[in-house]
């Protein structure tokens, strides 16, 4: 039995000098529970989270807020989120509720912190199968502007404008703590975009937090607390021009 723990914390010691320093931390403070990792601290928390052309990038999100991200096409925005929600190879630590996303297996990382695409994937005949209980995901639906009939419209008929509302909804009915959005509403109309700022503002209330890549700077200033601004793959934060807004 001595040999066979012996063993055991070998391996152990050996996976954690594989690690950097700042992992190691965050998986003591996990063993410890979250509330050790530290005192007060934000419930997503990036740091150094880089790829091979986003540069180094730092920032935190905490319940309820909202991050605007800004910058120039092509900066790196998007290369941004994706590296967050851990589908490009990317370096760096990311803690969601004090615990190391390299910890959580890949499909629950991606339920937890929820990604949609600016240009979101369909894979089946019908609206309704992409949904997996059409009545709680009606909700976020019908908030978007969308009747029950819905469910049955084929794919091929939906706008892109369309196709963007009902991406979010489906986002939204996985239930992340932390939403990733890539200009939800670029396509979009006065009054549906509109509705998703109200919907988003709405499920921040209940304690999501958001990364919002726009383009729209009055935008910024009504959905979000704070900026990010990415330029050149360089991520860096910015005093927002604005008073933050009133849920």
């Amino acid at each position: 039995m001595a040999s066979k723990h012996h063993n055991q914390c070998a391996r152990f010691l050996g996976k954690l000098k594989q690690r950097s320093p700042d992992a190691v931390a965050a998986m003591a403070a996990n063993k410890a529970g979250p509330a050790a990792f530290q005192a007060g601290a934000p419930m997503l928390q990036v740091r150094d989270l880089r790829t091979s052309i986003l540069k180094p990038a730092s920032f935190s999100l905490s319940v309820g807020e909202t991050l605007a991200v800004l910058g120039p096409s092509g900066a790196g925005k998007t290369l941004l989120l994706r590296a967050v929600a851990d589908l490009d190879p990317n370096e760096g630590l990311v803690i969601l509720d004090g615990q190391d996303r390299s910890f959580i297996a890949g499909p629950e990382w991606r339920r937890l912190v929820g990604y949609v695409p600016a240009e979101p994937g369909w894979w089946a005949n019908t609206v309704g199968e992409h949904f997996g209980d059409w009545t709680a995901a009606f909700v976020f639906v019908r908030d978007l502007g969308f009747a029950e009939q819905t469910k049955a419209w084929p794919i091929a008929r939906l706008s892109t404008g369309e196709r963007l509302r009902l991406a979010l909804a489906r986002a939204l009915t996985m239930r992340p703590k932390v939403l990733l959005l890539d200009e939800p509403t670029a396509a979009l109309d006065v009054a549906s975009v509109a509705a998703v700022e109200s919907l988003i503002k709405t499920r921040m209330r209940t304690g999501l937090a958001v990364l919002w890549v726009t383009h729209d700077g009055e935008q910024a200033k009504r959905v979000a607390h704070r900026r990010l601004v990415v330029e050149a793959g360089q991520v860096r934060e910015e005093a927002p021009e604005w008073t933050v807004i009133s849920l």
